[in-house]
């Protein structure tokens, strides 16, 4: 009996899922610490097929396609990857994501913790696979935007070019608008240029996609806060619908004493000043920080990590993460956390501050810390830490990084007579359509619903052009339903 092409191919594919990942390439720890390239150099050819040949192929429906904010196709793309078809799978990829590229490098992969082979010998490579052919794509110029030499005539204003911007203004040059992109940074990239470490993202990545949108007409007005000089009545007057994508770049902080000394920072403040090139910033950002040979680094997600990461690349000897629960309950990418103890970092779990001490000249040099410890779950599901009386002591330090969250700045809610805000200033949008209680303003991305996922920004993003696809057509969407005061 002859077995079929097919057939072949499934043997082979529920042998190789009994097989563990292919490792990717990575540089060594003693290299990457003393730069700010990037640490994970991926797949080649050969490897990315054997990983990809590893995806059963399940039956919908699929659970990584069913974890994915996006709804990628991750089924299709592995198996065009696992027969050697790289620009196929990144265009399977692009199909709902604007930034396969970016994904591919800083996404958790929430897509692969839906696998079934998790369970078994671990997940299929996702992520490192999307990265893979993405850059394979972006070589052999298949990322182009393809745009409508017919323009509609139709005009729209976004604010913000992180990734919710992006994808916005993707969609929109697509059906012919025209479109214009404001920035308050001098660079375009939000978050991507100026949230996200080197190491994890490089910044060419990013301008590659910028490049991409001014190659179709989308206009990039940088160094513009719109709130101040330009409002969203001006943007109103000048633009058939305006989308803001602002973000959620306050950073929060714990309000204890000493948090004013010199060499206490703020994580943006930090890793912008780190990470980002002088040319990218404004002149009053382009000195690097202080960093001593103790740092400490207080919170324990993504940010805390790429901050401590960052510290060593900066020089220095110490570098302490001080999270104030266990490692069960903290939050941030695994795997990103594994690479930050390979670098030298060390984290110290039921602990947190309580002042911080400076010397004469109002410069750090200790922290008080107390110990903490687990009582009963809080809001966010996670058990609350509760101090130890009694349980306090010095710690030395010369370098204090705050990672302890953002908050979406309530300067443009402040700013824009009826747009309704809730929550310390998250613009109030429908959650479906995106549509804020001003008409013809669309929001969506982290500053609707707080910080989250590049690829969760990407995905309420695309909802949003959607509605003012759908809005520009005449159509009635649901407006947010405004609280009483």
């Amino acid at each position: 009996m002859t077995l079929s092409n097919t057939a072949f191919r499934d043997i082979d594919r529920k042998a190789r899922a009994r097989e563990a990942p292919v490792s990717y390439f990575k540089r060594a720890v003693e290299d990457c610490v003393s730069d700010f390239d990037e640490v994970i150099l991926g797949f080649d050819e050969e490897m990315a097929m054997a990983e990809a040949s590893r995806c059963i192929q399940c039956p919908e429906p699929q659970p990584c396609l069913l974890n994915c904010p996006a709804g990628n196709d991750l089924p299709s793309a592995l198996w065009h990857i696992s027969r050697g078809e790289f620009i196929e799978a990144a265009l399977v990829f692009a199909e709902t994501s604007p930034l396969p590229e970016v994904c591919g490098r800083v996404c958790p992969n929430l897509c692969q913790e839906g696998c079934v082979l998790g369970t078994r010998n671990g997940s299929v490579s996702i992520g490192k696979l999307e990265e893979f052919v993405a850059d394979e794509a972006r070589l052999a110029g298949a990322l182009a935007i393809k745009a409508p030499e017919e323009k509609s005539g139709k005009r729209i204003a976004v604010v913000g070019s992180g990734p919710a911007g992006i994808t916005v203004a993707e969609d929109m040059v697509k059906k012919g608008h025209e479109v214009t992109i404001y920035e308050a940074w001098p660079t375009p990239g939000g978050v991507l240029i100026y949230g996200i470490p080197s190491f994890k993202l490089d910044k060419r990545v990013v301008m590659n996609k910028i490049h991409d949108l001014e190659d179709v007409g989308v206009q990039f007005v940088t160094g513009t806060r719109i709130g101040e000089s330009i409002t969203i009545d001006d943007l109103l007057a000048e633009n058939d619908a305006v989308f803001l994508g602002t973000g959620a770049g306050v950073e929060a902080t714990m309000n204890i004493p000493g948090e004013d000394l010199e060499h206490v920072y703020t994580s943006t403040d930090f890793l912008i000043r780190g990470n980002v090139c002088p040319e990218m910033l404004p002149v009053e950002y382009r000195w690097k920080p202080f960093v001593g040979r103790r740092v400490a680094v207080i919170g324990g997600g993504d940010t805390a990590v790429d901050c401590a990461r960052t510290s060593i690349r900066l020089g220095a000897e110490e570098v302490t993460i001080v999270y104030r629960r266990t490692e069960a309950e903290m939050p941030g990418n695994k795997s990103e956390r594994a690479i930050c103890l390979e670098e030298g970092v060390n984290i110290t779990y039921l602990q947190a501050p309580i002042e911080y001490i400076g010397d004469e000249q109002g410069q750090l040099k200790a922290m008080k810390v107390i110990k903490m410890e687990l009582g009963e779950p809080d809001s966010s599901g996670r058990r609350r830490p509760v101090p130890i009386e009694g349980s306090e002591f010095i710690q030395d330090v010369d370098t204090v990084v705050l990672a302890v969250g953002y908050w979406p700045d309530p300067f443009l809610g402040k700013k824009t007579p009826e747009l309704a805000t809730h929550k310390w200033g998250l613009i109030l949008a429908d959650e479906e359509v995106g549509a804020t209680s001003r008409e013809g303003v669309f929001a969506a991305g982290d500053n609707v619903h707080g910080p989250d996922l590049v690829i969760t920004a990407i995905a309420t993003a695309h909802k949003a052009a959607d509605s003012i696809q759908a809005y520009l057509e005449g159509q009635t969407l649901p407006l947010p339903e405004v609280p009483s005061r």
